[in-house]
This record gives C-alpha cells, structure tokens and sequence, in this order.
C-alpha cells in the first residue's frame, strides 16, 4: 500500500509522466459521482471513465515492470512487485509493502547477502557446506598426487581443513618448515586410502570396505587421526574369523595395536585347526611363524596338523623367495622355525608316514627320532616331546538336578533346544548332554549353533554313555566365537533307544566364573527342553 497521506506520485510508483493521467483520472471520477446524483450524461461519461482507467492501468504496469528490472542490474533505487495483468488498481497499491521500497542500503544492515547464493540454499548446515568442498577443485590450495608410480591420482584439498583434523597437516602447511609445494607427492599410501581419510576429515564420514581397511589404518596412523584409526581397528575385530586371523596379526603387530593383535591371538589358540589350513597362515613372516609355535595353547588334534601346516608355509616362501621347493630349499626358508614343530609327541606311525617321509629332517635327526621311538635306551629327541596343552575348557551348568522317570526323556528324533547369551566375548567348544538312565549305550547326536537362524557351527558324531547321571561331552567341530549380550540358538537331535536323565530346577541366570550366561526357551525345542528342565544340561566354553 501507499504511504499514508502521500500521492502515488510522491512515493514513486507513478513517474512524473503520468501526471496528466492522474488528474485526468480524478477529474472524471468527481465528474462522474454529480452526473450518477443529477442522472445527466452518465452513459457517456461511464464509458469515457473506462477508457481512461483502462489506459492509466496499462501504463502504470507497464512502468512498475520497467522498476523492477532495472533493479536486477542497480544496488540502489525502489524495488516493487509486479501486479498481475488482469488487478485493479486498488490491488496494485495493496501489493506494494513498505519492506518493497526501502533502500537496498538499509535491507543490508539485517542481511550483507540481499540474493541468498544457491550454495547455502543447497548446503545448509556447516558440514554440509564443508563436505560439498570434498574433492573439489573450487578454492583448492594444495593438489596430492597420490599412489605408486605408474597407478596414480591427483586430488585437490583445501589446506585449512586438512590442517584442523591432523597434526601432520599442520605442520605439513603451518609449521615452521612448511611445505611451499603447490602439488604434493605421496607414493607409500593406496589413492582409495587417501580419499577415505579426505573423506572423514571433510564430511565425518567413514566408508571401510574389507578391501581397503588395512591400507586406511596404513594412512590414518602415518596423519595421526585418530578416530579413523580407532574406527579401522574396530572394523577389523568386527570381521575377524579364522581364516584371516594371521594376516592381521601381522599387520596388527606392524600397526602396534595390542588390542587387535590380542584378539587375533585368541582366535587362533581357539579355531587354530582353521586357522593353520588358511592362506593367510601361508603369509605371515618368518619371526611371527615362529611366535606361533612356541604357543602352547594351540587347540589342535594333534601335532601333524601344525607339521602339515608349516610344510604349506615353507613352500609358499620358497616361491617368494624364487627357491625351489624341494626338501632342502624348505628346510632353509624354516630355518630354526621347524625346531618348534613337536614332532617327537606324534605316534610312531604318524612320524613314520608324515615327517620322516617329507624330506624335511636330515637322516641324523630321522634316525635319533625312530631310536628315540624304539629303543629301551632313549636319546634325546632332536624336537619337543611335550604335547600341546590347548586352552583350559570351562563349563556351565544350568539344572540343579537330574532326576529320571520310567517315561522320560524319550528320542524319537525330535529337538530339544535352549536359548543362551553370554556377557563376555568366549568360545564355545561344545556341550554336555545326559546319558542312558538304565545302563552303558551310545547315542547319535547332531548337534546346531545359530545366530538369528543362521548356523555358525555343528557337529554330527557319536557318544557313550556309563549309565550315571554325569554329562557326557560333545564338541562342535570347530569352537564357535560368541558375541557378548547376544543370545543364540543351540539345538541337539538325539538318536537312541533307552530313555535319558533329565536336568531339573533350571536356572534363568548362572554364573561360571567371570562369565554370567543367561537362558530362555527356544521356539525351537520340540521334545520338551526348556529353562527349567530337559536336556542341554551344560555349556563348554573358552575364555
């Protein structure tokens, strides 16, 4: 609307030029009011008001269009909307707020940026706007020419931000020998590495993928960041399993990150039988190699697993090394490695058919281990004799009670399942089951882990029975690695004809050790096993 007391004129909205018009208009206005009171010529002075008010409206817009566009091209002067084709002149005026013909000199005291920039319409948060800098070459300031010779990239980076997330960048940019190099060579870290740490310090953001994690590690340790670190290090655990376990001890050692260089060594003490047949086992240095020998908690079944396993590993280092793979070519690789082999506790005829056949022992050696073997005047054998102890198994036991009846526990190939959780990360080795309540027999059992229905281990074997109450155990071929607070599914299929003990009183919570387990029933069981009586009666597990 117009200012209040003023003539569309005085507050500009109509040019000095359409004066005329105006007291042509006004005078035709009052003119027409006394004719409509004396009804004299009020035909022709109706349709002389049309026209000119037809005329005034046609050019009163077409001055109010010419206003605005030639604002877009001054920073000063009125700013005014255009009315619509078809409004009368009493809506034009309503249309025009006093906001539309302040000075743009005074709309920058609220706001230096009268035109939003699309940018911030774009990105309007501050991460936002710094993650849309990420591999940008707008603003850049320094450019990395990232990977080996021959497979590199070059990638544009803002030095600020850099230099705020790593202490390395600082220095790099702002120390007091900083580097001048517009373009800066990194050949020791991968490109996708390098681009997934620019991508965390310019946006907060981590994309690990199994392939690229060690490398990002590689690279977030050389810039000390180190919540990319910690990130890697917790993606490894993650997916850490048997048959990787020895390629990230190494790199764990490399890294110097105990933490993930413990858990590595836990898994193979416990899936160490999965862990020798690996390939990964075929690419650890010589000095680690020699680390795992000397463990005797390895749970194997017997030392020609570990003999087979380091005969794999001194065939892969002979083709690293550009050796032949002949007896006397792996036994140089080996060097003092094969001395930690226990060969001495293997049976005689293991010996006989695997190590003295290998071409691995020299003929003394071959000849002091079969006297060691034979003779009633032993020598002393020129490897171990002491077999591997393993890791101590420890046991849950949830019923209070076992009690049998002339009516139960029945087989009839039915499932009798539990469901368990843990609140500590263990393994599980197998589990304890109840006997023929009568007399001596041997029972069939198929035993299932699953997570979320997924199986993670099982067995499938046989089991003798004395009669007794007592548990009787049966392990999973391999241990199983369990999440803490997290609950499984152990289901057990038996297959035998005498009725069994069965566990009363069961526990909801029972604690063994530093380790609380939990139990609740599982949709599962389909032969009566539940919390509070059946079979399952105990858990084996590591720590």
């Amino acid at each position: 609307m117009t200012q209040r007391g003023k003539s569309p004129l005085q507050v500009g909205i109509i040019p000095p030029d359409g004066y005329l018009f105006m007291l042509l208009f006004k005078f035709f206005q009052e003119t027409l009011k006394k004719s409509k009171k004396t009804g004299k010529h009020s035909g022709k002075l109706s349709l002389y008001y049309d026209i000119l008010s037809r005329s005034l409206k046609k050019k009163m817009a077409a001055e109010l269009f010419s206003v605005k566009s030639h604002d877009k091209h001054q920073d000063n002067g009125t700013t005014a909307v255009s009315p619509p084709e078809e409004t009368s002149l009493g809506s034009v005026t309503q249309q025009l707020s006093p906001q539309a013909t302040t000075p743009v000199s005074q709309q920058n005291i609220l706001n230096n940026n009268v035109e939003e920039s699309s940018s911030s319409t774009a990105h309007p948060t501050l991460r936002e706007r710094n993650a849309s800098m990420f591999n940008n070459e707008l603003m850049a300031d320094v450019h990395f020419v990232v990977g080996s010779p021959g497979d590199t990239i070059r990638i544009p980076a803002h030095k600020y931000v850099l230099a705020v997330g790593s202490s390395v960048f600082c220095a790099m940019f702002y120390g007091d020998l900083a580097e001048t190099k517009s373009e800066i060579h990194i050949p020791d870290v991968e490109p996708a590495a390098f681009l997934i740490l620019l991508r965390y310090l310019y946006c907060d953001e981590m994309e690990l993928t199994p392939d690229t994690v060690l490398a990002t590690l590689y690279a977030a340790k050389k810039y000390l960041v180190g919540a990319l670190v910690r990130a890697c290090v917790c993606f490894l655990e993650t997916r850490l399993e048997a048959g990787n376990a020895c390629l990230l001890l190494c790199q764990s050692e490399l890294f110097q990150e105990p933490g993930l260089s413990q858990r590595c060594w836990e898994m193979i003490d416990a899936q160490a039988e999965l862990a020798l047949q690996s390939e990964a086992f075929c690419q650890m240095d010589r000095p680690t190699l020699e680390r795992l020998l000397r463990r005797d908690s390895l749970v194997v079944s017997g030392e020609g697993s570990v003999f087979r396993a380091v005969c794999r590993w001194a065939e892969a280092e002979c083709v690293r090394q550009g050796r032949g793979s002949c007896g006397r070519g792996k036994r140089a690789v080996l060097g003092t490695a094969l001395s930690l082999v226990r060969l001495a506790s293997l049976s005689l005829h293991d010996f006989a058919d695997g190590p003295a056949q290998s071409g691995l022992l020299t003929l003394e050696e071959t000849n002091q281990m079969f006297l060691w073997y034979t003779a009633a005047a032993k020598p002393l054998p020129p490897f171990p004799a002491c077999p591997r102890h393993g890791l101590r198994p420890q046991r849950c036991l949830r019923f209070q009670a076992a009690a049998h009846r002339s009516n139960q526990w029945r087989y009839r190939g039915r499932c009798d399942s539990i469901q368990f959780a843990a609140d500590r990360r263990l393994f599980l080795a197998g589990v304890g089951l109840y006997g023929s309540s009568g007399t001596a027999a041997e029972y069939g059992v198929r035993v299932e882990l699953k997570r979320q229905g997924v199986t993670l281990a099982h067995t499938h074997t046989r089991f003798a029975c004395d009669g007794s109450s007592a548990t009787f155990p049966v392990l999973l071929d391999h241990p199983a690695l369990l999440e803490p607070d997290t609950f499984y599914t152990l289901s057990v299929v038996l297959d035998g004809s005498e009725l069994s003990y069965f566990g009363q009183e069961g526990l909801t919570e029972v604690q063994s050790g530093a380790v609380t387990f939990q139990f609740q029933c599982s949709a599962d069981s389909t032969n009566g096993t539940g919390v509070q009586g059946g079979q399952i009666p105990e858990l084996i597990f590591y720590t």
